[in-house]
């Protein structure tokens, strides 16, 4: 049996159980690009405590996990 007939076969398994097939495309994180904009944001959060007060008021309206 080749891959293909195997490959079909799962597939029509998986379909008869109710499942479907879903391709999802992630970003490729080994390029340059990644790892530039990967420090842009991270550098752009560091710098977050400096320009608001943002994370005071999430504190303020948020409940702890042990109050629920």
């Amino acid at each position: 049996m080749s891959v293909k007939d195997r490959v079909s076969g799962y597939r029509q398994r998986m379909r008869a159980r109710g499942y479907r097939p879903v391709q999802v495309w992630v970003p490729d994180v080994r390029t340059p690009e990644f790892a530039a904009e990967a420090r842009r944001q991270a550098a752009l959060v560091a710098q977050a405590d400096r320009h608001g007060d943002d994370q005071e008021f999430i504190e303020a309206v948020s409940v702890g996990w042990d109050e629920e």
